[in-house]
């Protein structure tokens, strides 16, 4: 069984070198080179063994090789100048030029070919960078250096291992295979396939690769890093993530000394502490100032428990402070959102995590069951996740629909609504408090149409209908029979209804309205 391993091992060992040999022989063919001559340098004692084959010189002693321009030094070799082949053992040393050197136990060289295979603690010097394994297989023709079971890379700040690999010593390229791994003082690489220029020191990744910093980590399956500006490009599932935010897209660019990142490509900003996603078709992202913003189709996605709230805008602004932490976002322009018992539409709108309040700017509109509110600005206090309290500034409106023509309304200077479970519970008008509200008897036939003014008023509701009215002041307060109340006073002065333009679901959020 032994024999048959080594006898497999030795196969796919000649295997590749008869690939690298034919590399070497194309090489010499293309650029018909001679054949030439391995030179004896330097021995001390040089004589014919036959017990080491015909014509096999057996070289001891402070022994210099040479071909071409290639030194080749060791304690002893077995040279065969007919085939051009030589054994060389203790301290080898091959001087390939002025900065390039390999140095090993073992060497079986082929100066046909110009193939070089080195054993035990083999040492690759290309200054500055230095490749350590047990052992390689150098093609002189090519310049190309392999090895096929674990190598080590020092060049500068950077050390790679992998399980095999090549280096081109005319392009200080590497290539890498298997288990790769890049460490400096600021991150380390991981990857499954990697090429690795010690001139640029940029690294490129062919396959699953995840980057770690000390504030994040990157992963992606193809692209490059710039290991010396600390920056790259990458792609294929490509993702940052730290530890309570996540950045993915198609396509990301990272600069981690500047603190700036490019998204493009199904972009998705996810935060686990506020529950939060953002997604978009780009991003941007600046670390130092705490700032990032997502644009096209822009989506914001919040959840808790019970259900969870979609929101759409041209551009999704998110701020952060020092320890990554999302502190407020901000959404322009044309805002939808959708959740199960509320919807909502504005120009702009501010979520502050510190007061956990949204704010709505510029003609928004908030739907909750059967009721539309208005106003210039609406503010939405959160508590425990849940809608605790709205707050309306300046011609607040609050209507309903209680037939094909008819509408209750509840209109004032200054509102505060109070929500229970989802549900609009109490409302506080103060300031030109006025409502016109269509009374029936509990089987729904109409009494009347109640129209009232006054200074402030407190409203209850419950399932959407007002139960009760409590004026703070004498109203100014008339019931009219249906018949009597002209259509043109059945509507408070500022009245809409907007239900063409509510969200009906989670995807009606991307409608345009006309």
């Amino acid at each position: 069984m032994k024999f048959l391993g080594y006898f497999c091992s030795m196969n796919l060992r000649w295997l590749i070198l008869s690939s690298l040999c034919l590399l070497g022989l194309e090489a010499l063919q293309g650029q018909q080179a001679q054949r030439t001559v391995i030179h004896i340098e330097r021995a001390r004692t040089q004589q014919y063994d036959a017990r080491l084959g015909r014509d096999v010189e057996r070289l001891v002693g402070d022994v210099i090789l040479r071909q071409d321009s290639t030194l080749f030094y060791c304690d002893s070799a077995h040279l065969n100048q007919k085939t051009r082949n030589f054994d060389a053992f203790g301290k080898v040393h091959i001087n390939v030029n002025d900065s390039l050197d390999i140095f090993g136990n073992r060497l079986f060289y082929n100066g046909e070919t110009r193939v070089a295979e080195m054993f035990g603690a083999v040492k690759l010097i290309d200054k500055p960078t230095i490749l350590e394994t047990e052992y390689l297989v150098f093609n002189r023709i090519t310049s190309m250096a392999w090895y096929p079971d674990q190598g080590k890379i020092t060049s500068e700040d950077n050390t790679l291992t992998s399980r095999k690999g090549y280096y081109d010593t005319r392009l200080k390229e590497f290539y890498f295979r298997d288990d790769v791994v890049l460490t400096n003082p600021e991150h380390s690489a991981y990857s499954d396939t990697m090429v690795y220029n010690t001139r640029t020191e940029i690294a490129w990744f062919y396959g699953p690769t995840v980057i770690r910093g000390e504030d994040n980590t990157i992963y992606c399956e193809y692209g490059w890093y710039d290991t010396r500006l600390d920056r790259g490009h990458l792609s294929k599932r490509a993702s940052i993530w730290s530890q309570e935010q996540t950045l993915t897209g198609d396509s990301l660019y990272y600069d981690r000394a500047a603190g700036h990142g490019i998204a493009k490509g199904n972009v998705v900003v996810t935060d686990t502490l506020n529950k939060m996603l953002v997604k978009g078709k780009t991003g941007r992202l600046w670390e130092d100032i705490g700032k990032s913003w997502v644009t096209g189709m822009a989506q914001a996605i919040t959840y808790d428990d019970k259900d969870t709230l979609y929101m759409h805008a041209d551009t999704l602004f998110l701020y952060f402070d020092k320890e990554k932490k999302a502190k407020s976002m901000f959404a322009y322009y044309g805002v939808k959102f959708y959740r199960d018992d509320i919807q909502g539409k504005c120009d702009s709108l501010a979520y502050l995590m510190s007061d956990s309040t949204i704010r709505m700017y510029h003609d928004p509109v908030l739907w909750s069951k059967e009721n539309q509110i208005t106003s210039d600005s609406i503010h939405i206090a959160i508590v425990n996740q849940q809608i605790d309290s709205l707050v309306l500034y300046n011609t607040a409106f609050i209507v309903s629909s209680d037939s094909i023509t008819g509408f209750n309304q509840i209109k004032g200077k200054f509102m505060v609504g109070y929500v229970r479970n989802s549900e609009l519970v109490r409302v506080e008008v103060t300031g030109n408090a006025e409502t016109i509200y269509w009374v029936r008897e509990e089987d729904g036939t109409l009494i009347g149409i109640d129209v009232a003014k006054t200074s402030s008023m407190s409203i209850k509701l419950s399932d959407s209908e007002v139960k009760t009215i409590n004026y703070k002041q004498q109203p100014n307060q008339v019931m009219f029979p249906e018949k009597d109340l002209p259509e043109d006073q059945r509507r408070l002065k500022g009245f809409r209804w907007l239900e063409e333009k509510r969200p009906r679901n989670r995807l009606d959020i991307f409608r345009r309205d006309e």
